[in-house]
């Protein structure tokens, strides 16, 4: 009975764990201000979003120092052949 009970407990704890990783997302924009310390809340895709969490507060928009913008990827050259007359 013991040794049932301690496999029941092993499926049940290795099931249990979750294997994917979390999705950490960066964000363009963040909020700082006199409520905010260091570089504020830093959750914000678009700078109209931070506007409107930002109004009527006592702070401001900026953009993200740590954000990492994806270089703009540059399609290979497409050779167009002619046919010659």
């Amino acid at each position: 009975m013991r040794h049932l009970f301690l496999a029941l407990a092993a499926v049940a704890a290795i099931t249990s764990i979750d294997t994917t990783p979390a999705a950490a997302q960066e964000y363009p924009y963040c909020i700082r201000g006199r409520d905010y310390t260091g570089y504020g809340e830093c959750s914000f895709p678009s700078y109209a979003a931070c506007q409107a969490a930002a109004s009527g507060r006592f702070a401001y928009c900026d953009i993200n120092p740590f954000y990492n913008r994806s270089p703009e990827v540059r399609r290979p050259h497409r050779r167009i052949y002619r046919e010659v007359y």
